[in-house]
């Protein structure tokens, strides 16, 4: 009897199923950004695949939106490093920040309203936010040190007023009250207030 490998048949399945969740998430992320109440029928259509693909990857409509929100944190991540990977000896912290702040802010805009009003547990939340917050740390610590930055609120504090006022940016900007421009224009007059020593 020809001996079979177990191995060879799987790996191109495993790279197809890979791939189609990626379509899927990639979808699932667009769709519902354009209609809240899509369902999988619209998602699945959106992908390419059939109704039962989708349900082969997420048993339900909950489970594919917790994986979106796993998706965008990972393309925020994606676009923090490389931002990060610009960074050149001796370039200030105020510029790896804001190139920082930019990266994030461009991917996370991303992110379905419909998610933004998703009930997150705080332990789910922690867990989202972690590689993030541990970039924008790292810079704000090495600004603190250089004395670049103010030391008179704590590194925890400052990073997460950040992310808050991302947060704030993205929700101006999908109700109407500021262009995307205008928005990121605060955000960087915000950062300043909140990080350069006082004059």
């Amino acid at each position: 009897m020809p001996h079979h490998n177990p191995d060879t048949p799987r790996a191109p399945r495993r790279a197809d199923a890979e791939r189609s969740r990626t379509a899927i998430l990639t979808a699932a992320t667009r769709v519902l950004g354009a209609q809240h109440d899509a369902g999988l029928d619209d998602i699945a259509k959106a992908a390419g695949v059939s109704r039962q693909t989708v349900y082969a990857h997420f048993t339900s409509r909950e489970t594919l939106i917790n994986a979106v929100f796993d998706h965008v944190t990972e393309g925020v991540v994606a676009a923090m490093d490389a931002a990060m990977n610009e960074t050149v000896d001796g370039e200030p912290a105020e510029t790896t920040l804001i190139r920082l702040l930019s990266a994030s802010s461009h991917v996370a805009d991303q992110l379905p309203i419909v998610l933004r009003d998703q009930p997150l547990t705080s332990e789910r939340a922690h867990e989202l936010h972690r590689p993030i917050v541990e970039r924008f740390a790292e810079v704000i610590e090495r600004g603190q040190r250089s004395g670049e930055f103010s030391d008179r609120l704590s590194c925890h504090w400052l990073v997460a007023a950040i992310i808050a006022l991302v947060h704030t940016a993205a929700d101006e900007v999908d109700s109407g009250r500021m262009t995307a421009n205008d928005a990121e224009a605060a955000l960087r007059i915000s950062l300043r207030k909140l990080t350069l020593p006082t004059q």
